[in-house]
Parts: structure tokens; sequence; C-alpha cells
């Protein structure tokens, strides 16, 4: 995963270019209506039943568009909410309020989805030791939100993008001409290139999975599209040689089965691309 440094560097690029999209030249609704010396409170009421996620988020988004804002926080980030609850108020600038509210609540609606369906499987999960990853499977421009979603909800942050972590999926491996060559090859240009990432490698089968177990170097393997015999025969084999993750079509009713197999992780792409916002909306009070 990124660093932290980095993963702030993503979260400013966000709010800044979401707050450029949003007002351009002026809020002209509030500016030809409300006086700039005016003044309110508003409360984040929530409609839907889950966990609330982006609350940390919609600090750093009043704070950037108006630092004078005060909030009054209730619920925290990772918290289980119902219909009605209130999880912040905000108060200050009446047009700052309005400026930000937009970002503030497209931003929210989706991390609380996100986190609840991610909590939703991990609690699927419960007891067996397996844990639940994302994807790159993000919407574009906003994976940082998503990404810090997920971990609201208690699941865990795959690589971030292309440049944190290789991963050698059946095009790599196809381009390359053989699993043993991708493999070699990486390890080479990471020497090379004096690059210190982990490497993952995607297994078709049992006999890519006892090929992959006869070079070095490999910090996961990845079980794309395996039965669950299959499944578990894989994690025998691999042992502890290194860790093991299982993806491929895994849903609410077979997430269970798959861990059950012995897999240290399981990816699932729909904990972002798959999910419907939480009702939520700013109030005036």
């Amino acid at each position: 995963m990124i660093s932290e440094i980095q993963f702030k560097i993503e979260i400013d690029g966000i709010i800044k270019n979401a707050i450029r999209e949003d007002i351009g030249d002026g809020d002209h609704s509030s500016l030809a209506c409300i006086p700039e010396t005016a003044t309110g409170k508003a409360k984040l009421l929530v409609k839907d039943d889950g966990i609330i996620a982006g609350v940390a988020f919609a600090k750093q988004v009043f704070n950037y568009v108006d630092s004078s804002l005060k909030i009054e926080t209730l619920l925290e980030d990772g918290a289980a909410v119902k219909y009605g609850d209130i999880v912040f108020y905000v108060e200050g600038s009446s047009q700052s309020i309005l400026k930000a509210e937009r970002l503030v609540l497209n931003a929210m609606q989706r991390m609380s989805a996100i986190a609840t369906k991610t909590n939703f499987f991990v609690k699927l999960l419960e007891g067996t030791g397996t844990k639940i990853l994302d994807t790159r499977k993000t919407t574009p421009g906003i994976r940082a939100l998503e990404k810090w979603a997920v971990k609201i909800g208690g699941g865990e942050n795959h690589r971030f993008a292309l440049y944190d972590m290789i991963m050698l999926k059946d095009n790599h491996i196809d381009f390359c001409g053989g699993l043993t060559q991708a493999i070699e090859k990486t390890k080479q240009y990471l020497k090379e290139n004096n690059k210190d990432l982990k490497i993952i490698v995607e297994a078709r089968d049992l006999n890519e999975i006892k090929e992959i177990l006869k070079t070095e170097g490999v910090y996961r393997i990845l079980i794309d599209n395996f039965n669950y015999e299959d499944t578990r025969t894989a994690v025998k084999l691999i042992g502890d040689t290194c860790l093991t993750e299982s993806s491929g079509g895994i849903n609410e009713k077979t997430i269970r089965q798959y861990a059950e197999c012995g897999v240290n992780y399981i990816s699932s792409g729909a904990l972002t691309h798959s999910v419907y916002n939480m009702d939520l909306s700013l109030k005036a009070v």
C-alpha cells in the first residue's frame, strides 16, 4: 500500500479538483441570495442504516473551503448508524457550508456504502482467519476515498495502483511467454531498478501453482477462479511458502466456503464497484 504521505497527497488532490469542478468562478446560487456575512448551522442527517464513513474527510473539505467553520462530531468513522442519527453539526459562514455541501455528501454517501458492504463481508468471514481485500476496480479519480472506506469497514487494502506492488496476471504471463519467465524477468527488473516491491502471481490451475512454487521471491499467489476442492488442494501445496489469495466471482453466498479452504485473503471488486450510496443529507438547523 502507498505511504501515508502519498495518501495525503491523493486526498488533497481529490478535494482541490472536486471543489474546482463544482464551484468554478463562484456559487452563484448562494452569492445571489445569501449575504456574505450570514452565518448558519447545519447537521449531517442519516436516512439509512449501515456504517458511516467519510467524517474525517468531511472535516478536511470544510477546512479547505473555510478554516473558520466549526464542526461538532457526534459519530466517528466506522460507527454503526440508523435512520435519524445525526453524525455532526457544522457552523459558520452560510456560503461556505453550501460550497462544501455537495462534495461532503457525494463522498460520504459513497464511502458509507462501501464501508457498509465491506463490514458485511467482514462479518461473514468471522472466525475463519481470512481477510477481505479490495481491488483496483474503483471510480477513476477517487480511488483513495474508496480504499479508505474499505479500511473503515474493517477490510484490508490490496495494492493502491500499478506502482506500489507487482501483480503478474494472465495477460502479463502470456505476453511474456510463460509463468517462470515472467517471474524471473520481474525479479531481474526489480534488482536492476533498485525497487523493493512485493510480487503477487496469478495461477489459473494447479499445475501453475506447482510451477510458481519452484521459484523464489513470490509474496502471494492469487488462486483465481478455482473451485472449492482445487482451492483446498492449492492451499495445501503452498503451505507456508507464501501467502494465498482467492478471487474470481466470489460473493456473499460463497465467500465463507472459500475462506474455509484456508486462504489468507479473498479479494472482491464488488466492495467498490457494486454499491448503492447511503442516503445522507445536510440540513440547516
